[in-house]
């Protein structure tokens, strides 16, 4: 799956950290405070998915959600204020909380090793990529960032976020690299669709908030795997 490939491009939240979860207890601190309601786990993940897809191609996809946040919960305050709050709560998860999925750190270190060029390729903002690559202890005591990746493409690089294929295929143009020397690796299915319009192999990996697409993902991905020790032996035979 990785022979003749020179550049891996990796998505990040439920990718190569462990996110995804960390999102949904957020946006539930964020709702009680808004509504002092507690809202169950899935609706909130859900919610979030639909509004961000519907929101795709607007220039602050996370503001319209605020919005509809504003709306369905009748908050008193703008949706300005609400993206605000949303990200002082945010603090202390992107800080100390996240971490690198199971093995993920040592995948990154052996494809350096193998001379990879390695990029992220995320619609998560760059003021979260910063907190990552800079005061996140967890990620930092493994595989800082800023040593192992050439290039960090955030949301705000992109006119249009995924499944839309722009953020690789301005990663292909900065490094002057074809589809088929390129290798991705995704959690969703949106992430797997936006890798496939680009034209370049995907390599899923397993998130269980990806659980209600599995099948669509194992459709369309080049190759699933449920954990990156899966990928340890083929980094190993290069």
């Amino acid at each position: 799956m990785l022979k003749n490939k020179k550049f891996a491009f990796f998505d990040m939240d439920g990718t190569l950290i462990d996110s995804v979860g960390i999102w949904n207890q957020i946006d539930q601190k964020l709702i009680e405070k808004l509504a002092n309601k507690t809202i169950d786990e899935t609706t909130v993940q859900n919610d979030r998915d639909t509004q961000l897809k519907k929101f795709n191609a607007q220039p602050n996809p996370y503001l319209c959600y605020c919005q509809y946040l504003k709306d369905k919960y009748s908050a008193q305050i703008s949706a300005e204020e609400i993206i605000k709050l949303r990200y002082e709560i945010a603090q202390d998860f992107l800080q100390n909380i996240i971490d690198y999925k199971p093995q993920a750190d040592l995948v990154i270190k052996k494809l350096k090793a193998k001379n990879f060029t390695l990029a992220i390729t995320t619609t998560t903002k760059r003021t979260n990529m910063d907190i990552y690559r800079t005061l996140n202890k967890n990620i930092n005591a493994k595989a800082p960032l800023d040593e192992y990746f050439d290039l960090i493409y955030t949301r705000e690089d992109v006119s249009k976020i995924k499944p839309d294929p722009e953020v690789y295929q301005k990663a292909m143009q900065k490094f002057n690299a074809k589809p088929e020397e390129c290798i991705i690796f995704e959690d969703s299915l949106i992430g797997i669709e936006a890798a496939k319009k680009a034209g370049i192999e995907t390599i899923a990996i397993y998130d269980k908030y990806s659980d209600t697409d599995t099948e669509a993902i194992k459709a369309q991905a080049d190759f699933y795997l449920h954990n990156y020790t899966e990928l340890l032996s083929s980094i190993d035979e290069l």
